[in-house]
């Protein structure tokens, strides 16, 4: 089943794939939807003007999930995705187990994940240490940092997965990262910088840019072992095009970056939050450590930290800049703002994208394989924002090889397609309409 919400739709539409055709589900059936033999085509033909028109707005922001990951092991034929499913202490197991429960329940998910008993195990070090139980606490910071490293060894094998798939699959997989990406980042130099947002702690995200050649900016200043800048670096890049002087212009491809949640290759050493040199699916973290100004380093100060359901614990350094940062590149006026593998469960970056919602001209696009724990929808219903809300959920419109090659955008079909439209205008404009050709449903300006 697919859902489908766009443009002056006032509830969302419901619809199967039979081959090419598409199959209506809802009652009762929309208009445009009522002629005889509505296909896939057709549906391109409503889908990506729509898309093509949001994603020029004078901002566009992009929030990934792990359902960009899962995709694209999927379509590289790899292994699973790094487990999170939770039940490893040995230290306290019932009462983490229990905490981590009702913390999952509070931010809407009834079942509890790693993220959610590494959290409660660092609360509860930190309650065992104020209580002067030193032996207690000591054993359980042992057995939190050896968790912690298996978790990021996860992490490493799922990317190693996807790195080491079949070649010609893999090709495919990273083929639809690439247009994927660039779909977004093709933006004409007289609109603000594609930011991109992630919770994801792998780098997916940054292989596909180095593959797309995007240029990615983010808080990290330096080359060796670049360093994570709490000042706000409004850094970008220019050139000086020739025989012009006063007048740069931006350099294409380049987005702003922010991993919400940190990454798997950030290390806290020496009182600064650090990225060092890992391999994208090295076969272990550990090596990595063993230099100067990192040997000390433990697999607790790894940056790979818990998705917060709570204010106090977003508010702890670095979080706190970049949850600034999302907030403020999301909620301000002409600002579209796209999920995609984002299954709307943690509560602190739903706050964020509901106030948004306040600003009438902000648009939030949802894009998602499956809304199987019901959070997408239920969001959906209780913000009473739908005019502002587009929802694209379903196999046939999110899986990304079928999304890149059928409803986004196409990489600078935005001026490539004016200068045909104005081309055609010129040419044609005195001729009768019968004479005119029309054009592509990818070309011209979109309404």
């Amino acid at each position: 089943m697919n859902t489908l919400k766009i443009r002056e739709d006032v509830h969302p539409v419901s619809f199967t794939m039979d081959g090419d055709t598409v199959q209506i589900s809802s009652d009762p059936t929309p208009a445009w939807a009522q002629v005889a033999g509505f296909d896939r085509w057709a549906l391109r033909a409503r889908i990506e003007p729509w898309l093509t028109a949001l994603f020029q707005a004078d901002h566009l922001n992009l929030l990934v999930g792990s359902g960009l990951t899962s995709g694209l092991q999927y379509l590289a034929g790899a292994a699973a995705a790094s487990s999170m499913s939770g039940g490893r202490f040995t230290e306290y197991p019932d009462e983490i187990a229990a905490a981590a429960k009702a913390s999952a329940v509070a931010a809407g998910r009834k079942t509890p994940n790693i993220e959610d008993e590494i959290r409660t195990a660092n609360q509860l070090v930190r309650g065992l240490e104020i209580l002067g139980k030193a032996a207690e606490s000591s054993a359980l910071r042992v057995n939190l940092d050896e968790i912690l490293r298996e978790f990021a060894d996860s992490i490493l094998m799922a990317e190693r997965a996807l790195a080491e798939a079949d070649e010609t699959k893999r090709e495919v997989a990273f083929n639809a990262l690439v247009s994927f990406l660039m779909s977004f980042a093709s933006r004409t130099g007289i609109r603000d910088r594609l930011g991109i947002f992630t919770t994801n702690y792998d780098r997916v995200l940054e292989v596909g840019a180095e593959l797309a050649g995007l240029h990615l900016l983010d808080r990290f200043i330096g080359t060796v072992t670049p360093v994570f800048r709490s000042s706000r670096m409004d850094l970008d890049l220019h050139y000086n095009p020739p025989g012009i002087r006063g007048e740069p212009r931006f350099v294409e491809g380049v987005a702003r970056f922010t991993k919400l949640h940190g990454s798997l290759d950030w290390l806290n050493a020496e009182e600064s939050i650090r990225r060092f040199g890992l391999p994208f699916g090295a076969l272990t973290i550990q090596p990595y450590l063993e230099a100067p100004g990192l040997s000390d380093s433990k697999a607790n100060g790894l940056m790979i930290y818990p998705n917060a359901s709570k204010d106090r614990e977003t508010s702890e350094y670095p979080y706190v800049e970049l949850f600034r940062d999302f907030a403020a590149a999301v909620a301000r006026p002409n600002t579209v703002t796209v999920t995609y593998g984002y299954s709307f469960g943690d509560e602190h970056i739903n706050r964020v994208l509901q106030d948004a919602l306040t600003i009438p001209s902000t648009h939030l696009v949802i894009i998602s394989f499956d809304d199987r724990p019901g959070r997408i929808m239920d969001a959906f219903d209780r913000w009473g924002r739908s005019a502002q809300i587009s929802l694209l959920i379903g196999p046939e419109l999110a899986e990304i090889s079928s999304l890149t090659s059928r409803y986004l955008p196409k990489p600078s079909i935005d001026l490539t397609s004016r200068r045909m439209a104005d081309l055609l205008r010129q040419r044609y404009s005195s001729s009768s309409p019968s004479n005119s050709p029309s054009s592509p449903s990818t070309g011209g300006e979109p309404s």
